[in-house]
């Protein structure tokens, strides 16, 4: 039973497994930003611009969250892959309860900081003062959350070291129907607006982080999870997080620089935050994919690392870029071409709908070429280097996008100016992680092989 919950990254053929192991975690993330997705569908439909406005400002706070939770489980990920393809199994357990305990004292933390957070930064972002108070209510509740969020993505980021990445994706599957249901009771029948929707993606979270962690209760052997073991060792913490740290600062500046972006979109209104909040949704289902086979990329390259198999590392790289784009494709594709007709799933507002429309066109568009860093991000961080990527990420992203912000947009103060920012900081981080990859292949190939 064991064998048919996990896959074997060591040996056998690779492109079947790749795919497989890929496509859970995309309809994974792809769920847990449907929480999102439904919220702003519901309050659309069944609130007002100004609700749908409040729910929208959250978008890139609420991705920032996601995105260090799900960043910082990467550690915990490549050190129990790495003791698999080290044949060195008895290190797990202590792995294992570190993390879960980490997660949790983490989350509650940030559960509690964000209580008074929310307001300050709804304002810094220049959140329209029609909204800020619903806005406001919608983020505070969402903090109450982020222990049960950072308690799923540590469990299934355990999981999937072990390449079980089927179990996550059941557990957002059963915990979406479960948001979307409770949003149209809390909103519809409750008309609590945009208090519903978030107690409803609260509740959600706190149901796939339950199956999770009954899941890991119920493995055998190394994996099982005994609560009253939960603590933490300082060794196994500090190795997660100069993995997982890096890995999070990489996926954080997107949403950091995205906040700059954000309030800069605010500036021109509730009708232009609506709009940017629908091809937002869009965004994150394409990039979900692409960040799935990096994951799938750090994994993979993590088990085979260890155990010296360099030449099927390398044949996880391309195999991973070339999925990652034709996969991310096959999403972004479609709903560029029918642009309009799925952002009238949000919105019948025609004025929301065009400003829907551009983001998607200079943004959306060219989304696919993301994999072209993604991937080759992911293989440094199976192979043990996490800061480079970062770093990085940083330089092509997060500074680029600021400055180009304070330069570019400010002279030409256009929503067009402003998206146009996008494709041009994915190209210039493509090009800087193409050299930190170069430098790093040649140092690996010194390294002897068994």
């Amino acid at each position: 039973m064991k064998k048919e919950k996990s896959i074997d990254m060591l040996s056998g053929p690779l492109a079947g497994k790749l795919i497989l192991f890929a496509l859970p975690i995309a309809f994974s993330s792809m769920l847990q930003q449907l929480f999102n997705a439904a919220d702003t569908s519901v309050v659309g439909y069944f609130e007002n611009a100004d609700a749908l406005a409040a729910v929208g400002t959250n978008g890139e706070i609420v991705a920032l969250l996601v995105t260090i939770s799900a960043g910082l489980s990467v550690g915990a990920n490549v050190m129990i892959a790495a003791a698999i393809g080290e044949n060195k199994k008895e290190q797990i357990p202590d792995i294992l309860h570190t993390a879960l305990s980490f997660s949790l004292l983490l989350g509650i933390l940030l559960a509690l900081t964000g209580q008074f957070l929310s307001g300050p930064l709804l304002t810094l972002i220049q959140t329209p003062a029609t909204v800020l108070t619903a806005a406001t209510t919608y983020l505070r509740i969402y903090f109450a959350g982020l222990p049960f969020l950072m308690l799923y993505d540590f469990g299934s980021a355990i999981l999937r070291a072990k390449g079980d990445s089927r179990r996550p994706f059941l557990a957002l599957t059963a915990s979406g129907f479960l948001n979307v249901l409770l949003n149209l009771f809390l909103v519809v029948v409750c008309h609590l607006g945009v208090a519903g929707v978030a107690i409803a993606t609260d509740i959600a979270t706190a149901f796939s982080a339950a199956l999770v962690l009954f899941w890991l209760y119920r493995e055998p052997e190394e994996f099982h999870t005994n609560f009253r073991n939960l603590r933490i060792h300082g060794k196994q913490l500090l190795h997660m997080l100069s993995i997982g740290v890096p890995s999070a600062v990489q996926g954080a500046v997107f949403c950091f620089a995205n906040i700059f972006v954000q309030a800069s979109v605010n500036s021109f209104g509730t009708i232009a935050t609506a709009g940017s909040t629908i091809a937002m949704n869009f965004e994150y289902f394409g990039y979900y994919m692409i960040t799935a086979f990096g994951q799938t990329a750090t994994t993979f390259t993590s088990q085979n690392f260890a155990a010296r198999k360099k030449d099927r590392c390398t044949r996880v790289f391309l195999l991973c870029l070339l999925f990652c784009i034709l996969f991310s494709s096959l999403i972004i594709v479609p709903l560029t071409v029918f642009r309009e007709w799925f952002c009238h799933l949000f919105s019948n507002d025609s004025a929301v709908i065009r400003a829907a429309c551009t983001r998607i066109m200079l943004i959306l568009f060219f989304e696919p070429v993301c994999g072209l860093y993604e991937v080759p991000a992911g293989v440094l961080r199976g192979r043990g280097h996490s800061a480079l990527p970062a770093a990085l990420t940083v330089i092509g992203t997060c500074l680029l996008r600021i400055l180009w912000i304070f330069t570019v947009f400010r002279h030409f103060h256009t929503l067009e100016s402003l998206f146009v920012v996008f494709p041009v900081s994915w190209g210039v981080t493509i090009l800087l992680m193409a050299g930190g990859v170069f430098l790093y292949r040649k140092d690996l190939a010194e390294q002897p092989t068994c």
